[in-house]
């Protein structure tokens, strides 16, 4: 049997799916929630089948609170549950070298659009600088992620107790609120999609994208897109 590695605990396995199903039920129902054509990016017909669904849009939009409150409920729970290996997570994705990592993120940009040739007709190596525990494609969308989504949670408690505890003098900070929600949702969201098609459809990453299942990795994928982290666990480090 090929050598394996963990990569993931249970507890990080149900975060990683879990997120993505309240990110999945909060697009959908946020979307709905919207009735302006000039952004209305699922078709004028959407918010209104949405509505129709759930009874009106006073249900739909009770709906989106509540998962929204599920998914930080969530969060806090897995914090509770395993915080040292939120703490390992945050130190690594954060945790940025910026000869190796900047130059992994320029090569990798134009290995992907323009091929090796063009590396190396400018006399660059297309060889890939060694990555440790998250490659910097996975660091960027990482970081992204918590920035944005701390920035999601917080304006949608304001948004969420804007018609319960605050007056009139609120309004100001409840518009700033809803404009902050609405552009923190569309970049991650942005990158949402670049890490699902080099996550779950980039062959040479499905190695990853199966871990997020299985909790391992095969030693042959470790050694070549995350090199560190391999020589430290070959070494008996964590």
């Amino acid at each position: 049997m090929p050598k394996t590695y963990k990569r993931h605990d249970k507890s990080d396995i149900f975060i990683h799916w879990f997120n993505a199903a309240c990110w999945l039920l909060l697009l959908l129902t946020g979307v709905g929630l919207i009735q302006n054509p000039a952004i209305d990016p699922f078709g004028s017909g959407y918010p209104e089948a949405m509505r129709s669904m759930v009874g009106g849009g006073g249900n739909l939009l009770l709906i989106h609170e509540y998962i929204g409150l599920a998914w930080i409920t969530g969060f806090v729970l897995y914090l509770l549950v395993n915080f040292r290996g939120a703490a390992f997570f945050l130190g690594e994705v954060f945790a940025v070298s910026p000869a190796r990592d900047m130059g992994w993120m320029l090569k990798k940009m134009v290995l992907m659009t323009l091929g090796p040739k063009a590396l190396k007709a400018v006399g660059v190596d297309p060889t890939l600088p060694d990555q440790g525990y998250y490659n910097m494609g996975q660091k960027a969308f990482a970081q992204a992620s918590v920035v944005g989504g701390i920035v999601i949670a917080a304006t949608g408690v304001i948004m969420l107790l804007s018609d319960r505890t605050f007056g009139a003098e609120s309004t100001g900070l409840i518009g700033w609120a809803v404009a902050v929600h609405f552009i923190a949702v569309g970049l991650v969201f942005a990158g949402l999609l670049v890490h699902v098609y080099m996550a779950a459809i980039s062959p040479e990453e499905r190695p990853g994208f199966k871990s997020m299942f299985t909790g391992v990795v095969p030693d042959g994928y470790a050694k070549h897109h995350h090199r560190l982290w391999w020589e430290k666990v070959k070494t008996g480090g964590e």
